[in-house]
């Protein structure tokens, strides 16, 4: 397994963004009224990553055993989280995109412009959260698989 690469989550931004903008466009109208806490799921979810990585950078550097099938998992939920929340940001930030010139116009625009805000930021924390936790789980500079494996000869 690779570590996410930024190209990865500029597609993955530039997605959202773009498939976000083409929704509102075309559907905005028809669209219930977003609700204002849409996107607090993330904000959750990044404090429970955060939360990891420092569990595992605690364990990590303090020489404790870590298992290597739970830091695979880390780095998978990490990479999954990071993708999805750039994914969710470009989204959100194509709905202030639509929605910030038109809140003269439109009453609705307003709300769902703080909506998008939080949406925004919940989702930057989570991005930014899974990168953090990613990061814990790398080896430490200095230890080599060689360290761990015994002597022969």
């Amino acid at each position: 397994m690779h570590f996410t690469r930024p190209r990865d989550l500029v597609v993955a931004g530039l997605l959202g963004l773009v498939l976000g903008y083409l929704l509102f466009l075309v559907a905005y109208g028809s669209l219930p009224q977003l609700p204002l806490l849409a996107g607090i799921t993330f904000a959750v979810l990044a404090v429970i990553e955060a939360v990891l990585a420092f569990s595992i950078r605690s364990r990590i550097k303090n020489g404790r055993v870590v298992a290597a099938i739970g830091v695979a998992r880390s780095v998978a939920l990490a990479k999954a989280s990071s993708l999805a929340g750039t994914f969710m940001a470009g989204a959100w930030l194509a709905a202030l995109a639509y929605l910030f010139p038109r809140r003269d116009e439109l009453v609705a625009a307003v709300l769902d412009t703080r909506a998008a805000v939080v949406g925004v930021v919940s989702a930057a924390a989570l991005v930014a959260a899974a990168l953090w936790l990613e990061h814990c789980c790398r080896t430490p500079r200095g230890q080599d698989r060689e360290s761990t494996r015994g002597t022969t000869g």
